[in-house]
């Protein structure tokens, strides 16, 4: 499968070329040149309109679009131009090249404000007493949009739109709520990582399945790894993609 990569040299995004790179045909888009980790063809653009995009697109089956800024408290312009507009030309791009699949980086920020009930307040904070893991009711793809920040609420947009255009264009879109996912690969620089850290190779696994998962019309998956305290579901994407985490935060506790 060619795939194009937005962000592709970013933290996720060189990852995963990294990690899936014997298992899929790269092309990156960013706007700078990659500066280190595996080196791929790279379209240099700001991509701030649809035009920009399409070249990039042509001929591929498929998308994994991560590109846009990443930080929570990430100003409102740059929300706006970079994770709003970016994605709505996106999904555009995408439906004018007749590119059938897009893996979209959504992000646990659009469902963040549950983190303040309990007990996921509690969990959050490393306080567990009292609290059994086995019997924890977890938030799944059914849950409302409750978005903690302007970074929150455009990666709710892009699940919104992504929607949009599966039901009035037929793309095939995943989007994929992705947890704690850090440079070093390793869920204790805080306690939250506990029950938020997706490991690399879990990641991966969730976007090689999204990419290849026959059928696939619209879904919400959490990129989060199999952690005991995790508060996240993880059992639509076992029961649709068979994703099987291989890694838990508590491990390494």
């Amino acid at each position: 499968m060619k795939i194009l990569i937005t962000g592709s040299s970013g933290n996720i995004g060189s990852k995963l070329v990294k990690l899936l790179a014997d298992r899929f045909e790269f092309t990156g888009l960013d706007r700078l040149p990659p500066r280190s980790g595996p080196q791929i063809p790279t379209v240099i653009t700001e991509a701030h309109e649809v035009e920009d995009l399409r070249p990039a697109l042509a001929g591929k089956d498929g998308v994994i679009h991560l590109a846009g800024n990443p930080a929570v408290d990430t100003p409102w312009p740059n929300v706006l131009r970079n994770n709003i507009v970016l994605t709505r030309n996106l999904f555009e791009s995408c439906r004018l090249e007749k590119v059938p699949r897009v893996v979209f980086a959504s992000s646990n920020h659009a469902v963040g404000l549950f983190e303040n009930d309990e007990p996921y307040s509690r969990i959050r904070a490393g306080d567990y007493a009292g609290l059994d893991p086995s019997t924890l009711k977890r938030i799944d793809h059914t849950a409302p949009l409750r978005p903690d920040s302007d970074y929150g609420v455009s990666k709710a947009f892009g699940e919104g739109i992504g929607r949009s255009y599966s039901e009035r264009f037929g793309l095939q879109v995943a989007c994929l709520r992705i947890g704690t996912f850090s440079e070093k690969d390793d869920p204790t620089a805080n306690v939250r990582m506990r029950a938020t850290w997706c490991s690399h190779r879990d990641l991966a696994q969730l976007v090689s399945l999204c990419l290849t998962c026959p059928d696939l019309r619209f879904e919400i998956f959490y990129g989060v790894s199999g952690n005991t305290w995790r508060f996240w579901d993880i059992s639509h994407a076992a029961a649709v993609l068979g994703y099987s985490p291989m890694d838990n935060a508590e491990r390494y506790y």
